[in-house]
């Protein structure tokens, strides 16, 4: 019929009070209702992002620039590796991918081992 209660202590080992994790207050605004207060979460800083960019030459053609970037960035879709490509070859500078310092220095070192001109540089 009656169900054992257990209490923290009960719970553990050790027989010392544990805090309560989340505590609950009453509302007396929304008619009783219980509210939920959570602990803080901790906010974690987002690492810095960096832009990967193909700087035009002279030498390589199109259609390799394209083809390369494909292989290099496999994320970039046909259009997306002409649309760099255009943009470098208009402006002198195309943007590649934005990404985290690992996987821009990885894309940017490769490139470059093709024969193709790339910095990074942070995004903001």
């Amino acid at each position: 019929m009656g169900h054992p209660v257990l209490s923290h202590a009960d719970s553990n080992p050790t027989g010392a009070v544990l805090p309560p994790v989340a505590s609950v207050t009453p509302d007396r605004e929304s008619g009783g209702a219980a509210v939920l207060e959570k602990a803080p979460e901790r906010v974690r800083k987002p690492s810095p992002r960096y832009k990967v960019l193909l700087h035009n030459d002279p030498v390589n053609s199109m259609e390799y620039v394209v083809t390369t970037l494909r292989q290099v960035v496999p994320s970039l879709s046909e259009q997306d590796a002409i649309a760099v490509m255009l943009e470098a070859h208009n402006t002198g500078i195309g943007l590649v991918i934005v990404c985290d310092i690992e996987p821009a220095e990885f894309y940017c070192e490769t490139l470059k081992a093709k024969g193709l001109s790339s910095t990074i540089e942070p995004e903001s």
